[in-house]
């Protein structure tokens, strides 16, 4: 039964540890706002026309 206490007791202390240092980012880290710029090729957003209908396409 001591092996299964030390057990809980590492766990116990592994997860106070990664609870602790999410609470210290929360707090102590603030996110810097930015612009994001995203390329999108022409082609995608007006295909070009071929003219053809596609027969599967109704």
């Amino acid at each position: 039964m001591p092996t299964l206490f030390r057990f809980l007791f590492f766990c116990a202390i592994l997860a106070g540890t990664v609870y602790g240092a999410m609470w210290a980012l929360v707090t102590f880290v603030e996110p810097e706002p930015r612009d994001v710029t995203i390329r999108i090729p022409s082609e995608r957003v007006n295909p070009p026309a071929t003219g053809a209908i596609d027969p599967a396409r109704k």
